[in-house]
């Protein structure tokens, strides 16, 4: 009997799944509604609100402290809001930045900042502590004139770097297209950098931090009673309103399709993005049919229609997706990802059709369907953090939304249907005025003006400001050269040229070199022997970081994680093209191809731009149109589907035994960015080459 039994049990699995008609989809339950318990809200005197969420599980509590300030115009002075929230941390009126950090790491605390929060994480019974820290910051933060000069000298090297980065280029382009006469549209620059100053960032500190508006979110092992107890002890002694607001300008789209292009020489992808802005804020009944609908078109799972069209499709880009950015002082629309060369303009027509396909015709149900049940599957995941709930409290008294949202969001998602997903389309997205932002080679620019509604291609810089075309030289290539070198040598004739250079049979070149993300000094040294032997070394705390020797027909390289290696036949070939104290002199012995493209603005001065090859690099030269010396170089090196890009700026020219040479100088090599001074320029003195071999 107990085996009779025992066989029923196992066979009845197979015996209820076949009564089971997999023809019939099964009926979805109603979605429920969450059962999320209610933070505890509360206001002290000055001004600041508290949401408590308690949570006993770990004896861990968080404060995070986001101030109720507005974005404002910064103008002359953009990036100032950056640059503050950096230096929050940077020292107070009591402790000195480093006392902070080593209080901070005693009781084991994370304790960070921005341009308008302040966020403490610790243990229950190093609450006190840590708070005492953080009311300290906020109230008595001191800026530190020598943190607010590394901080700026730091962001100087940022925005060296940015120049090398498409991407970074394309979002400061997309700000500037989308909100013009805006705060989210204002982007910081060098010029902008240097109006920055200690005063000034003490003056945004105490205009925007204070209680009026601001909110204190709690969450973990703490309980109400000590909630008020400490918020007023540490923060009830905070005063300040916030300053009245500016009035921010009306967000617009544009008339057509309007292109705007970036120019970075030799990129090998292009980075598009296609964007716009859109009147939506968090608490907009169409918010959630929106954030549905763009999961369907690009932002959701692997599945979205950009990915499926751009790359499992037509195989254009390892990605494409679309992001919908809503606040409540500005929102936007963008989709793009990076594209092969040729294939640039083809993959704007296919972002674009897939723009203009959402706002036509009904999504299917699969689509609706899978995208939904992602977003339902993150919701739920996300209630697993207690911070979440205090997310939600804070989320819901900010923007002004019904106290049930969340709990409801389940059933609300549930509800949203195909015919919502199409009335929102037709509301918030087109294809016919878009921002279309395309960071790349020169060469696709052709190919672009088919979707400018007005045939007209803006050219901006890395920073979104307009810039000129290279306009015809005035000058041979021959001619510039002269110049340079007649300029360089403090000579007004070729034969007085020779017979200076020929005079030099060796010299010796020592820089120092610093970079913000290294407390250190390195030491270069540069070696040159007539005719073409150079040796290159860079060193720092006792090692050698790279080196290279070049004696005119082989030489190696060398650098602490690839070992020493022999020089390539294109290496050699490339040392043999451009030699010398100022290699221009013999690029018409060596046959190197040379191009002088133009003249174009740097800054505000005119340059000439020199293209040179020499079967490795592509190089552009520049050269001051009034003094002829040149101001800076860009390397662009092609590496299989990539290209890694080098740049130096130079500058304080002065002279030594007759020649002139740039005294400082920077150079940058993606987020790398070094700054040097020269120490030493010695001539034919006797050179060793031994600690370069």
């Amino acid at each position: 009997m107990k085996n009779s039994i025992l066989t029923i049990l196992l066979f009845l699995p197979t015996i209820l799944l076949a009564q089971i008609d997999r023809s019939i989809r099964p009926v979805p339950t109603e979605a429920p509604i969450i059962n999320i318990n209610d933070s505890e809200i509360f206001k002290l005197d000055n001004g600041l609100t508290i949401i408590l969420s308690e949570n006993h599980k770990l004896p861990k509590v968080t404060f995070k402290l986001v101030t109720g300030a507005k974005p404002n115009l910064e103008g002359a002075k953009a990036g100032l809001s950056e640059i503050a929230g950096s230096l929050i941390m940077s020292g107070t009126t009591n402790k000195s930045k480093d006392e902070l950090d080593r209080e901070i790491d005693y009781i084991g605390a994370r304790l960070s900042a921005t341009k308008n929060s302040l966020y403490l994480s610790c243990l229950t019974k190093h609450m006190d502590k840590g708070l005492s820290l953080m009311s300290d910051i906020l109230m008595n933060s001191n800026f530190p004139k020598s943190e607010v000069d590394r901080i700026i000298k730091k962001n100087e090297s940022n925005l060296i770097a940015l120049k090398s980065d498409a991407n970074s280029i394309a979002e400061n382009v997309q700000s500037k297209a989308n909100f013009p006469g805006h705060p989210y549209g204002e982007v910081m620059t060098s010029s902008s950098l240097k109006n920055i100053n200690q005063e000034n960032i003490i003056k945004y500190y105490k205009e925007n931090f204070v209680p009026e508006g601001a909110y204190l979110v709690v969450v973990g092992d703490i309980t109400k009673e000590k909630v008020l107890s400490i918020s007023s002890k540490y923060f009830g002694k905070w005063s300040g309103n916030l300053k009245n607001e500016t009035a921010l300008s009306n967000i617009s789209l544009p008339e057509g399709n309007r292109v705007i292009f970036v120019k970075k020489p030799g990129a090998v992808q292009s980075v598009i993005k296609i964007t716009f802005p859109i009147e939506i804020k968090p608490n907009n009944e169409d918010y959630l049919k929106l954030k549905v609908l763009n999961n369907v078109l690009g932002g959701g799972s692997f599945g979205n229609r950009l990915m499926q069209n751009l790359r499992e499709d037509k195989a254009f880009t390892y990605g494409c997706r679309s992001r919908i950015n809503v606040t409540e002082n500005g929102s936007w629309f963008s989709a793009g990802g990076n594209f092969r060369n040729e294939v640039t303009d083809s993959a704007i027509h296919e972002i674009l059709y897939e723009l203009k396909n959402i706002t036509n015709e009904l999504v299917t149900d699969e689509e609706i369907n899978l995208t939904k049940s992602s977003m339902a599957g993150g919701f739920a995941r996300s209630l697993e953090k207690a911070s979440t709930i205090a997310s939600f409290a804070l989320d819901i008294i900010k923007n002004n939304l019904p106290a049930n949202y969340y709990k409801n969001y389940l059933k609300e998602l549930a509800s949203i249907t195909k015919d919502d997903l199409l009335d929102v389309a037709k509301k918030y997205f087109n294809d016919t005025k878009c921002n279309i932002i395309v960071v790349g080679n020169e060469d696709v620019l052709n190919t672009l003006q088919i979707f400018d509604f007005d045939g007209e291609i803006e050219k901006l810089d890395a920073f979104g400001n307009q810039v000129k075309d290279i306009i015809q030289s005035d000058i041979t290539k021959e001619e510039l050269l002269r110049k340079y070198l007649n300029a360089v040598t403090s000579t007004s004739s070729e034969k007085e040229l020779l017979k200076k250079i020929k005079k030099i049979k060796s010299m010796e070149q020592v820089s120092e070199l610093e970079m913000s993300q290294m407390p250190m000094t390195i030491k270069s040294t540069k070696l040159w022997v007539a005719p073409n032997s150079q040796g290159d070394r860079l060193e720092g705390n006792g090692m050698v970081f790279q080196s290279s020797y070049f004696d005119g027909s082989k030489g190696y390289t060398q650098n602490m994680q690839t070992g020493k290696k022999e020089m390539t036949k294109e290496q050699i070939q490339s040392k043999k093209l451009a030699y010398g104290i100022f290699p221009e002199m013999n690029y018409s012995k060596t046959g190197i191809n040379y191009e002088l493209l133009g003249i174009e603005a740097k800054g505000n001065k005119l340059v000439y731009v020199l293209k040179i090859e020499d079967g490795i690099s592509e190089t552009y030269d520049y050269f001051d149109k009034e003094s002829f010396l040149k101001t800076g170089s860009l390397s662009i090196r092609k590496v299989k589907d990539k290209s890694e890009e080098t740049s130096i700026t130079y500058s304080n020219y002065q002279e030594t035994n007759g020649l002139m040479f740039p005294m400082t100088y920077s150079f940058n090599a993606g987020k790398l960015n070094l700054k040097g001074k020269v120490t030493s320029i010695k001539f034919n003195v006797k050179n060793d080459f031994s600690e370069f071999k």
